[in-house]
């Protein structure tokens, strides 16, 4: 299988080795190149070292198929930005400690400090009061920028 979806079919299983989840593949053209661009996380973030590492992994994955033709290509793994939307119950649970947002579907906002998360629901701190809210409910979530988080702060 050739195309984006074939590259996310080989790499998946080259990341997870790796112990990390692959979060996005998108393959475009570059000139007369095409830049696959990979999207890695982990429980415990990415370093440096771990990017280094699966690049490697990936890069002898997608030089060893056929997944993307005989075209060369420009390789970038990254990890996901502080912009990426929390879709995912994983998301939540390294959101642990960081404030969201999140509108619901009923067309409200709300926003706190996300205190637990498991595979159905996130529970907010919101001014004090522990909110749990179903992913369901759901329709955009996304972590937001604190300049000065108060668990750094006070350290």
């Amino acid at each position: 299988m050739r195309g984006q979806d074939g590259v996310r079919a080989l790499l998946t299983p080259v990341v997870e080795e790796a112990g990390l989840d692959l979060e996005d593949v998108s393959v475009s053209a570059a000139g007369k190149r095409r830049r696959v661009c990979v999207v890695v996380d982990g429980d415990g973030g990415v370093d440096l070292d771990a990017i280094a590492r699966v690049s490697h992994d990936v890069s002898q994955a997608l030089d060893a198929s056929d997944a993307l033709g005989d075209a060369p290509y420009v390789l970038e793994v990254t990890s996901p930005g502080v912009d990426r939307p929390l879709t995912l119950p994983r998301h939540w649970r390294r959101a642990v400690g960081r404030l969201v947002t999140c509108a619901l579907a009923d067309g409200t906002t709300l926003s706190g400090r996300v205190t637990a998360a498991d595979d159905v629901e996130a529970v907010l701190d919101v001014d004090g009061t522990a909110v749990a809210v179903p992913f369901s409910d759901v329709t955009r979530a996304q972590v937001d920028i604190e300049w000065s988080r108060p668990d750094v702060a006070a350290e």
